[in-house]
């Protein structure tokens, strides 16, 4: 005899589906619309929910978990506001295709159309910027959907689903049944890749006098590093990381020449533009990356790896298109490459790491050591050295988030939380909480800008209520950093409102909180500073570094402008050909 389903209200479903999803974390903040979901979340205790100040703190609080787990985010948030606020945090991970489930809350379902107190269309609002979202109508939908949410969020190109959820669907009862698998007719997305593809990428590699390797996020979406790693090892050549690919491959390898783009490495953006066969690994070409289109890797035959079909020639035409899990092609080419006669060309790859070594060698990220204004560079690079590169680290956006992806080298994948494709200001500080909940035992440090720590500021009382000591490194140099070094650069230092005036006292702020706060001065307190931080393992610490002002970002790729014309610095100011 079958077993008898239980009878369920909506809200009861919600909280039984999370626990039957294996979900840990939810971060959220009540209202109207979600209050019979928040009233059985008190009567449980499988999910913990994480209160936070602002619902944007949710969704990046999520996002930061998701990154550094690899497991989807999910956030919960009432209707109207509490959905809009949402919004910066679901573009955030859909420009860089990360798991979130968000539940936005709704009114109820006779009054969707009318106006109603704190009623907006968040399906339409979301649209542009989810990989799916539904709008449950029926009590006995709401299971199914939940878990096709999480099906969608984490499979093929990962990205955020939005839930909207009437107030009265979480109030209306029926059987509960959720399903252990989902399969979606229309949502099929391609694993394996094309053997014949394949087998013509893995001649092409073979047939390189100048090969660049170029990955990308995709590999750490993918939990493909080990594959990569291999993958570059068994040809012996050189190798780039995107910003977002940062800890795919060890930093520290020779192989390594450093992150590209617009302010990446001489030697990586030079073999970029120089190399005769490109291989794109999880990458996607963006215009941070590639410069000028008409003047990227003008030599190089394209191989380009992707899961998403619509990644593929997007911004650039490609010679060998390959749509498929990271993971498992480069599993498949691993196995040809392995078993092929033919080998790497060795003299002319000897002659091509020449060519690297002579870039490298002008040394693209030099700075001055030796004076006692703080060099915001140097404060990274003491926090590499005192965590052994083995922290989390995630950063806001500007100045400060390039010298970290510059100057702390990731030797592993998912230790590098920072928004990429939406340059969010405000996402270091709650995206470093979701880290710190997801592994409390781990050092995780927020590298912010003064400019960038306000627009948060308020999840400090977050990370009190449920102790995640994380350690913030504030370089503030009391602009906003990369706005004032364009308006340098381009607008004839004309600094229009980029000046941050009425600064609050950050260390003041933080004690505040309930937290401790330090202001650094010299270069010679620096390293101190960050090793009394650490020593207090059970306290979130912030550090307040006043910087030198008129740092820039260098190496810098200007608009217009291709890999092999670069402005390296205010000493070679210059453009190299």
């Amino acid at each position: 005899m079958a077993k008898k389903k239980e009878i369920l209200r909506g809200a009861e479903i919600f909280c039984r589906a999370l626990k039957d999803e294996g979900i840990k974390h939810l971060f959220g903040y009540p209202g109207g619309a979600v209050l019979h979901i928040y009233d059985e979340l008190y009567k449980q205790d499988a999910v913990e929910h994480i209160l936070v100040r602002h619902e944007q703190g949710a969704t990046h609080a999520a996002d930061g978990y998701a990154r550094a787990t690899g497991k989807p985010g999910v956030v919960l948030v009432t209707s109207g506001p509490g959905a809009t606020n949402a919004v910066t945090g679901i573009a955030t991970a859909f420009m860089d295709s990360i798991p979130l489930v968000v539940f936005t809350g709704q009114v109820s379902t006779h009054m969707i159309g009318n106006d109603a107190f704190q009623e907006v269309d968040a399906i339409g609002i979301t649209r542009p910027c989810v990989k799916h979202n539904f709008l449950v109508k029926d009590v006995k939908d709401l299971a199914a959907t939940i878990k096709k949410a999480f099906y969608i969020a984490s499979s093929g190109r990962p990205g955020p689903v939005v839930v909207d959820i009437p107030k009265d669907v979480t109030a209306d009862s029926c059987e509960y049944d959720y399903p252990k698998d989902i399969d979606l007719r229309s949502y099929r997305p391609v694993v394996k890749g094309h053997p014949g593809q394949i087998k013509k990428a893995a001649k092409l590699i073979l047939s390189a006098e100048k090969p660049m390797i170029y990955s990308g996020g995709g590999v750490i979406l993918s939990e493909a590093s080990k594959e990569l790693t291999e993958f570059s090892r068994l040809l012996g050549y050189p190798i780039t990381n995107t910003l977002m690919g940062l800890g795919a491959f060890p930093a520290t390898d020779k192989q390594f020449v450093g992150m590209l783009g617009m302010h990446g490495t001489y030697e990586a953006n030079m073999g970029m533009h120089h190399c005769d066969v490109l291989i794109a690994i999880g990458a996607r070409f963006d215009d941070r990356v590639t410069g000028d289109l008409e003047k990227f890797c003008p030599y190089a035959k394209i191989i380009q790896i992707d899961v998403d079909p619509s990644s593929i020639a997007k911004n650039v035409p490609v010679d060998v298109p390959i749509v498929g899990d990271v993971k498992h092609v480069l599993t498949d080419l691993i196995s040809i490459l392995k078993t092929e006669k033919d080998k790497p060309d060795a003299k002319a790859l000897k002659e091509w790491w020449k060519q690297m070594h002579e870039w490298k060698a002008l040394d693209c990220l030099k700075f001055d050591r030796a004076t006692d204004v703080i060099k915001p560079q140097y404060v990274v690079e003491k926090l590499w050295e005192l965590t052994k590169g083995d922290a989390y680290v995630t950063s806001d956006v500007g100045q400060h988030q390039m010298w970290a992806a510059q100057f702390y080298p990731f030797d592993k994948p998912r230790r590098w939380i920072n928004s990429g494709g939406l340059g969010t200001m405000g996402f270091g500080l709650p995206a470093a909480m979701g880290v710190k909940l997801a592994f409390p035992d781990e050092t995780v440090a927020c590298i912010s800008g003064e400019a960038s720590l306000v627009m948060c500021i308020q999840e400090l009382s977050t990370c009190l209520q449920y102790s995640t000591p994380i350690k913030i490194l504030s370089l503030n140099n009391r602009y906003m950093g990369m706005v004032r070094q364009w308006q340098e650069f381009f607008y004839s230092s004309r600094y229009s409102s980029s000046y941050m005036e009425a600064l609050p006292d950050f260390v003041k702020m933080a004690e505040s909180y309930g937290h401790v706060g330090m202001r650094i001065e010299k270069t010679s307190d620096v390293e101190d500073a960050i090793k009394e931080a650490l020593a207090l393992k059970d306290r979130t610490v912030l550090m307040d570094f006043v910087t030198d002002q008129t740092e820039n970002v260098y190496p810098m790729i200007a608009a217009g402008k291709g890999h092999h014309e670069m402005h390296l610095s205010t000493d070679t100011d210059r453009e190299l050909a």
